[in-house]
């Protein structure tokens, strides 16, 4: 399930990435703050190429839980102008900033080739070695889609384009994922507050 809503998700992510209006506002500020539309478009396209490299990898050694990848990671809860989140932001930059939309796509595309053949055949028990630590290998198929997920929309609102439409798999696996991280750092009681009693609910729920 988690490895078809990925690739059904990248395969949206990389049309998207394929329109014309990307190379028009490619230098405009985004929806995001902080990034350009092409920071934006680099950094969704990381989630397919990227991908592509870590699998084409050697596998690591051993792997930890999904959600402890999320509450390990400073980027998580230290906010926008944190050193990490500062650091994910310019790094995003400067690889736009050394290609264009139209290279962008090609790379995309390549990639995504690689990934309908490679994907499928990944040993259930792989793991994916991330430096510090590694992940199986549909956790972090999991991690990957949900960011796919949350940057086509990113990207779309900044092109002024209608969010495309996400494999009810793929939108499932992310709410899933993204309420686990949100009760994490919020508590479960503000979750469940926030989702059924307007009156009780928490100013924010949000998970990253």
């Amino acid at each position: 399930m988690i490895r078809d809503a990925y690739l059904a998700a990248a395969d949206i992510a990389t049309t998207l990435l394929g329109t014309p209006r990307l190379a028009e506002r490619w230098a405009r500020p985004s929806a995001l703050r902080g990034y350009s539309t092409g920071g934006v478009a680099r950094h969704l396209a990381n989630q397919i190429t990227r991908t592509a490299e870590l699998l084409d990898a050697p596998p690591g050694r051993t792997a930890i839980g999904v959600l402890a990848h999320f509450t390990g990671s400073a980027w998580v809860t230290t906010g926008a102008d944190s050193e990490d989140n500062v650091d994910i932001r310019s790094r995003s930059e400067r690889a736009a900033a050394a290609t264009t939309a139209g290279r962008l796509v090609i790379e995309v595309d390549a990639a995504l080739t690689e990934l309908r053949r490679t994907v499928p055949a990944q040993p259930v028990g792989r793991v994916v070695d991330l430096g510090e630590w590694g992940l199986t290998v549909d956790d972090f198929l999991l991690t990957r889609l949900m960011e796919l997920v949350v940057h086509t929309d990113d990207l779309a609102v900044s092109l002024d384009l209608p969010t495309p439409e996400m494999p009810a798999a793929a939108t499932e696996l992310t709410i899933d994922l993204l309420t686990r991280i949100a009760a994490w750092r919020h508590g479960s009681l503000a979750v469940v507050r926030a989702l059924s009693r307007r009156e009780r609910a928490p100013e924010t729920i949000t998970a990253l």
